[in-house]
């Protein structure tokens, strides 16, 4: 029986098991007390009773009146003390069942905080690795060089044996005295094969591509544009930021020419058509932060211009265009914008 007891949520106040939940508390000593009081009360009116109205013990329904008046106030004592034991134990366990809510709460939290801390280098190794594995797919513009390289390799272009110099006459000497440098002496590039150059190769495979870059780095005036436009590509492309991506607003020929001829400001903002907002943010944040690359795109911008102003008198409309498809006059549109370079 005892062990029944103590399984029980609530007790029976001053009977109840003797420990923790079973000791006498202040209420229950008043409960006692005011028992004690009772029955005295009820005893001496009984007495009295007795004494001077006869006995009532005769009478059943009397003495079952008699008994309910004094056995009913010792029992609502009771309950009442036992109600308030039940729910001061009730408090007690409430306040220990919070406490071991915020026990496990805060061990749950600080789980997941070991468990972010985990996993944070990891992630941030998975994101590294992407990152290198994204430089090592990109285009063929930030690594046409190697690729022209193997191209040219399995494909060796004969040349003619340069025949031998005739003997300069005695006046003809001191002409030739500094000598003549041999890109001199190879012919102009032609319109189509500059845009060509310009746009560079699509794939590993594009051998017109490669055969028109191969004759744009021979051209001493194009070559400089050429490399200046591979760094800021490759320094692009370590961005995220693609020209092939890119989708510039077109400006007329006009524009084109008007800016060659020297024109700045309103009149030639249409120049500076590309409106990707993410690609003009990290570009713009690039040029703060990072000097070099500053360095390099107003190098290139200052080539391009240099070659647009060259390449501008003889072209016709439609190679103005076919100049503002390529990649290069992209990354000349996007850096300009950066810049202000359209006003």
């Amino acid at each position: 029986m005892a062990g029944d007891n103590k399984d029980k949520a609530f007790d029976l106040g001053f009977f109840a098991p003797s420990g923790r939940e079973g000791r006498i508390t202040a209420n229950d000593i008043v409960a006692l007390i005011l028992s004690v009081i009772w029955l005295a009360i009820a005893a001496g009116f009984v007495f009295y009773i007795r004494s001077g109205a006869g006995d009532p013990g005769g009478d059943p329904i009397g003495f079952a009146l008699l008994l309910l008046a004094v056995v009913t106030p010792v029992a609502l004592i009771w309950v009442a003390a036992a109600t308030v034991r039940s729910a001061r134990i009730l408090r007690e366990e409430s306040a220990r069942l919070q406490a071991a809510i915020d026990v496990l709460r805060h061990s749950h939290i600080q789980q997941q905080q070991g468990a972010g801390m985990d996993i944070r280098p990891a992630l941030e190794k998975r994101l590294d690795e992407l990152a290198a594995a994204q430089r090592q797919t990109e285009t063929v513009i930030a690594t046409f060089a190697s690729a022209r390289a193997r191209d040219a390799a399995a494909e060796p272009v004969a040349r003619p044996a340069p025949a031998p110099a005739p003997r300069p006459a005695p006046e003809a000497q001191p002409s030739l005295a500094l000598g003549t440098p041999a890109d001199a002496l190879q012919p102009p590039i032609e319109a189509h094969e500059f845009i060509r150059a310009l746009n560079f190769p699509q794939t590993t495979g594009d051998r017109d591509g490669f055969r028109a870059l191969r004759r744009a780095l021979e051209d001493r005036t194009t070559s400089r544009l050429v490399r200046s436009a591979q760094d800021v590509l490759t320094l692009l492309s370590q961005e995220g930021i693609y020209m092939d991506d890119l989708a510039p607003d077109r400006a007329r020929p006009e524009i084109w020419r008007r800016f060659a001829q020297g024109e700045r400001g309103a009149g030639v903002s249409a120049l500076g058509g590309v409106r990707d907002r993410s690609c003009l943010a990290l570009t713009a944040a690039r040029m703060k932060q990072d000097p070099i690359f500053r360095d390099v795109a107003h190098h290139f911008l200052r080539q391009f211009d240099r070659v647009l102003t060259e390449f501008e008198p003889g072209a016709t409309d439609q190679e103005l265009n076919d100049l503002a498809e390529t990649r290069t006059a992209r990354a000349f549109m996007l850096l300009g914008r950066v810049t202000g370079m359209f006003g």
